[in-house]
């Protein structure tokens, strides 16, 4: 355990502010998600072919190519991106994205194609008959979707959204190929220092499941506080 103590002997405070590193980077992803959700679920209920194609694009290839990909390809392709509209500017030099928002926004699009799905299968099992009633009663489409059915579908979606969680606070494991320190970043390092990679790695395994562990917990508080009354 003195591997694990505090201060310039042990590993102790870099594994702490990695797994901060981890959680700010997971929380940043589902408030990204969700706001990619909210554009595209939407398209997706939408009667027009032409907004279904392009939701249904989205979910379909985000879901079907490996997550690492997506990391790849947004850290290198967002970079060259940059760079190519920097140089019709004139600027020619080098532009690296800043770790921690590559990793992210593309885990943030990852969670955003489950999201979508989680919160199609929410809306559409809303009964029509409040849509309906909220139409013949004149209620603005506003009023309609944050008064009817934002609280319908959020007691719907969350256990779901809990899968959802899951995924996205593993998924920022893989984002230490961007140089980012989070937990696996720094057991990769710390493992490589002390040549005791098993010690490293299983502790990495336990933070993972203590943070799994306490985030279920206040997802279970907030299904009940949303399915209060049923």
């Amino acid at each position: 355990m003195e591997l694990l103590t505090f201060g310039k002997t042990g590993w102790g405070d870099e594994l702490f502010f990695a797994t901060l590193m981890t959680i700010a980077v997971s929380i940043t992803a589902m408030i990204i998600g969700f706001l990619f959700a909210l554009i595209f679920t939407p398209l997706k209920l939408s009667k027009k072919k032409y907004l279904n194609f392009i939701s249904n694009s989205y979910t379909t290839v985000i879901r079907g190519v490996p997550e690492l990909l997506v990391i790849y390809l947004f850290f290198f392709g967002g970079s060259g991106a940059i760079m190519y509209v920097a140089s019709i500017f004139g600027y020619n030099d080098y532009i690296e994205i800043n770790a921690f928002l590559t990793g992210s926004i593309s885990i943030g699009i990852i969670s955003g194609a489950y999201s979508t799905e989680v919160f199609r299968g929410a809306i559409q099992s809303i009964d029509k008959g409040q849509f309906e009633a909220a139409k013949v009663l004149g209620i603005s489409k506003f009023v309609q979707f944050y008064k009817i059915i934002l609280p319908q579908m959020l007691r719907l979606a969350i256990p779901n959204l809990s899968n959802v969680w899951q995924i996205t606070l593993k998924d920022t494991s893989l984002i230490s190929v961007t140089g980012l320190v989070e937990i696996m970043r720094q057991s990769y390092i710390a493992a490589g220092s002390t040549r005791d990679p098993l010690f490293f790695y299983s502790f990495a395994a336990v933070l993972y499941l203590l943070l799994t562990y306490f985030s279920m917990k206040i997802i279970n508080k907030l299904e009940v506080k949303y399915s209060k009354g049923y």
